[in-house]
């Protein structure tokens, strides 16, 4: 079978194809033969070294295609099924191995391309609008990124609850796709400060919850956009971590919460993963959740494919076909 492995950490060309003997599926697991993968910011950060993996290792988190063969006590898959994963190592291949338990089902209605493409990020935007902070109608949301992979998923989702959705972006074709999406207000911040432009459309009351995967950049005023008791969620740091800073901010900004939620931690048993997968799937099926694919490469090209994601210029999700 072909992989991407790397050997090291750095630029994306550490990002090797090679040949590798194809695994049998032990107890407890499955042959998966993969038919997409979805790109991830994580994947970027396991590959530079800003988060630590024990090397070498096979990159990527998500991917959909079908079991080719089921190993000793797997009661979950069979062989044949259309199945999809996420938050699980191995992905950059045109097979893996994996925990039979991690695998979900596909819809008739969702090819693998599309369940590779929603998956990580659907189930992300489904745990942050239903527990993270639960939306219902009449909250107000701002959502940064809001034409990226996540982004564009997330004002769906948060439309979905009854939310007013406010979207920051960086360029006018971003700003339509996030109107496209749902979006109530759209804020280009190049050319308009963020802040000014919350307190302006809530005429000063601030927000119920800012959901920021963007981190350093945004961290502050984030958090001086918020309404008193409200809820800064950062499940991300596409342009750097956040620095430290004074809890003593959260008081003088209205008693605020922060939180630094993460996909597995919300999927963690068989259960919450099968029902998260179930409803963002369903949402998919019955059109009330729509997929943009920004682009696609070969594995061969996966560090063009990581190339584009860095360069921030994607709108929606980025897929390797093996």
């Amino acid at each position: 079978m072909r992989v991407v492995r790397i050997e090291s950490q750095g630029g994306p060309d550490v990002l090797k194809l090679v040949e590798l003997p194809t695994p049998k599926p032990g107890s407890g697991q499955a042959l998966v033969a993969i038919e997409a993968i979805g790109l991830n910011f994580i994947d970027t950060y396991q590959r530079t070294g800003f988060y630590q993996i024990k090397l070498p290792a096979v990159l990527g988190q998500e991917a959909a295609g079908r079991a080719v063969e089921i190993g000793p006590d797997v009661r979950d898959v069979k062989e044949g099924d259309r199945v999809g994963f996420a938050n699980v190592m191995g992905a950059y291949g045109d097979h893996v191995i994996i925990a039979a338990d991690r695998l979900v089902p596909l819809p008739d209605a969702v090819t693998s391309k599309i369940a590779a493409a929603v998956l990580l990020q659907g189930m992300t935007a489904q745990y942050l609008i239903t527990d993270t902070f639960p939306l219902k109608s009449g909250d107000t949301c701002l959502i940064h990124a809001a034409a990226g992979g996540v982004g564009l998923l997330l004002i769906q989702a948060a439309k979905l609850k009854g939310a007013t959705v406010i979207g920051t972006v960086s360029t006018a074709e971003k700003a339509q796709l996030a109107r496209n999406a749902g979006a109530d207000h759209v804020i280009n911040y190049v050319e308009e400060d963020f802040e000014e432009a919350v307190k302006r459309l809530t005429g000063g009351r601030g927000l119920q919850v800012v959901y920021d995967s963007v981190g350093k950049t945004t961290f502050t005023k984030s958090l001086n956009v918020l309404a008193p008791r409200g809820m800064l969620v950062t499940f991300g740091q596409s342009s750097g971590g956040i620095p430290p800073f004074d809890p003593l901010l959260l008081g003088k900004g209205g008693s605020l919460f922060l939180t630094r939620p993460v996909l597995g931690h919300y999927i963690a048993s068989r259960d919450a993963l099968v029902a998260r997968a179930k409803e963002t799937l369903g949402w998919v099926a019955n059109g009330l959740l729509k997929v943009r694919v920004d682009s696609e490469f070969p594995l061969a090209a996966v560090a063009d494919a990581h190339r584009r994601l860095e360069s921030r210029q994607s709108a929606g999700k980025i897929l390797l076909i093996p």
